[in-house]
């Protein structure tokens, strides 16, 4: 089961073929680069995804050149809610550990500093590629462990955010 919220306003209950209770029957072909053609009830919709946020579970979608916001919730998520944990809460980091092992090539905060989720933080040199890691919340920066130049094994603690 999926609920999904349009422009944040209608809300819509999927399971399987039934939308809010009720059974729908379509046809869906998907075309290329992220459209579809749908055939409901005799009507002909042509819709596209035009932007993706996998963390924040929300896309923005064309339908017959028309643009909606959705987001979505999944029976995980739904649970979580039941359960009174906001899934932004569960999700509170308060370390940042490398990802995978590499080199430190830069550091972009200093401790007290603030930062916003997404802020770049460091530059992890890993299999000749330089990865500019990213902060997953807003956040103080409380204690930098990582040195610039030195080697860093996977999940070694980077950060620590207050």
């Amino acid at each position: 089961m999926i609920q999904a919220k349009v422009n944040g306003k209608q809300e819509y209950t999927i399971d399987g073929n039934k939308i809010n209770g009720a059974e729908y029957e379509w046809d869906i072909l998907a075309l290329a680069n992220g459209s579809y053609h749908i055939l409901k009830d005799n009507q002909s919709y042509r819709v596209t995804v035009t932007n993706i946020n996998h963390e924040e579970k929300t896309m923005t979608i064309a339908v017959n050149g028309n643009e909606y916001e959705v987001s979505i919730k999944d029976k995980y998520d739904l649970l979580l809610q039941q359960m009174g944990i906001s899934a932004g809460a569960s999700a509170k980091v308060n370390s940042f550990k490398a990802p995978m092992p590499g080199l430190i090539k830069d550091i972009s905060v200093v401790e007290g500093s603030e930062v916003k989720k997404g802020d770049i933080l460091l530059i992890l040199e890993a299999m000749k590629m330089e990865n500019a890691l990213k902060s997953p919340r807003d956040a103080r920066i409380k204690h930098i462990k990582a040195v610039k130049g030195t080697a860093v094994e996977k999940g070694q603690v980077l950060v620590e955010f207050e």
